[in-house]
């Protein structure tokens, strides 16, 4: 498809993020991106499934050439609400210091780029208190602060930190 991630390690090349976290933590399990608890699992993966596959895929290039120039930021903007909108309910019950409970996992992984396109895209992060402030605790990290969208080497000069 042409697309973006993809990782070769061990002899193979892993397409899709998830697919590539999944990847790393079963083969490099430390630090955890996925509880033990299975119930606190599954939340985190509902929470990178429907960023990763419900939010940020809209906002894809190949997607927004389709929409027309005029309507990309409408069309993104209506795709991040929509999404932050059953991301934030859910996340009321799931939240501590991150998305699910006090420790990183997968779905901060996903958070933090999806709230970099929503700024990208000029969304008004107000009415999601929960996903911001999740989000302002994972760029206190430096992890998140080396790896942030705005600091990687093909982005744009426009949207560079």
């Amino acid at each position: 498809m042409k697309q973006v991630p993809a990782l070769k390690i061990d002899g193979i090349t892993i397409h899709q993020s998830l697919a590539i976290i999944e990847y790393l933590e079963e083969t490099r399990p430390t630090p955890r991106l996925l509880p033990q608890d299975p119930k606190k699992r599954a939340s985190v993966r509902m929470i990178s499934d429907l960023i990763a596959g419900g939010i940020q895929p809209l906002q894809n290039l190949s997607v927004l050439k389709q929409v027309g120039e005029e309507f990309q930021l409408t069309w993104a903007q209506n795709a991040i609400i929509s999404g932050f909108n059953a991301l934030e309910q859910i996340l009321q019950s799931t939240a501590g210091t991150y998305c699910v409970g006090d420790e990183v996992t997968m779905a901060d992984l996903c958070l933090v780029p999806q709230v970099a396109n929503a700024e990208r895209f000029k969304v008004d992060c107000t009415p999601y208190p929960t996903i911001s402030s999740i989000n302002k605790r994972l760029l206190v990290l430096e992890a998140f602060q080396v790896t942030h969208p705005c600091r990687q080497p093909d982005t744009p000069t426009e949207l560079r930190a």
